[in-house]
């Protein structure tokens, strides 16, 4: 199972969404690897500690230099695992970004490099049952990658009204990738995250959704200063606080969503 986290919209939960579900995935027996594409970096900091991206380091080898290698020739290429990293959690792996991603955009899409990744994510497949991939938040190179790799796309919604006018752009762009370049991907549901269950424009926004048809899944993410410190201190949710409402919830959609 290859499932890609995306929402050109920053600030939507991407990360945090991408990092949990895979930490559970992990805790219940499953081998698991995130892929950090976002040249912030957050969910690789998120699994390896801020520590690994001090003083402009970043942990080596990581998926730059997996499409730094695509430009180039050599002639031994490093093997897909030895761009895997292991986490302070058993099963759970990460396939760490870098700072520089954006540098290099340019000259991958010159030199029509949109399937590399599918390639690398197909090897990597048969070493892992699950595979997470977190993207940055613009449709670009690395997000039209990830939707040619997957199988499946996991939208976070967090009840604003811009995220709304957003998504409808956002499920085009999907649709044109899954047209244009795999017939397999499907849209798998719509996160709705930070929900405030007692406000009313949250509430009216999900029902809007829900009368449009959208794929709005039933297991709302809620707001919670335990995730700022899920972040603080590299600690997935389910290990960090594995009775907490929010832990709890992202279990439940773990389970919503089909293995």
């Amino acid at each position: 199972m290859r499932r890609v986290v995306f929402n050109q919209k920053g600030g939507v939960g991407k990360s945090s969404i991408t990092v949990n579900l895979a930490a559970i995935a992990a805790a219940e027996g499953r081998r698991t690897l995130v892929i950090d594409l976002d040249p912030q970096c957050n969910a690789s900091q998120y699994l390896l500690g801020m520590t690994a991206y001090e003083d402009g380091r970043n942990p080596s080898p990581n998926i730059g230099d997996f499409f730094s290698q695509a430009l180039t020739f050599r002639l031994k290429e490093k093997a897909p695992m030895e761009y895997v990293h292991a986490t302070a959690h058993e099963r759970l792996f990460v396939l760490p970004s870098n700072a520089e991603l954006g540098e290099i955009e340019h000259l991958l899409q010159s030199k029509h490099k949109i399937y590399k990744l599918r390639g690398l994510i197909k090897s990597l497949s048969r070493e892992f049952d699950e595979i997470y991939i977190d993207t940055p938040p613009a449709f670009n190179f690395y997000t039209l990658s990830a939707l040619i790799a997957a199988d499946r796309v996991l939208i976070p919604f967090d009840c604003d009204a811009f995220s709304r006018k957003a998504l409808y752009t956002l499920l085009e762009n999907v649709h044109e990738a899954r047209d244009d370049h795999n017939d397999q991907l499907q849209v798998e549901g719509i996160v709705i995250n930070q929900f405030q269950p007692r406000a009313r424009l949250p509430q009216q926004l999900v029902e809007a959704l829900r009368e449009e048809g959208l794929p709005v899944l039933d297991a709302p993410l809620s707001s919670s200063v335990v995730m700022r410190e899920s972040h603080d201190t590299g600690i997935p949710l389910v290990h960090l606080a594995p009775r907490h409402k929010l832990t709890l919830e992202y279990q439940a959609l773990y389970r919503l969503l089909p293995g």
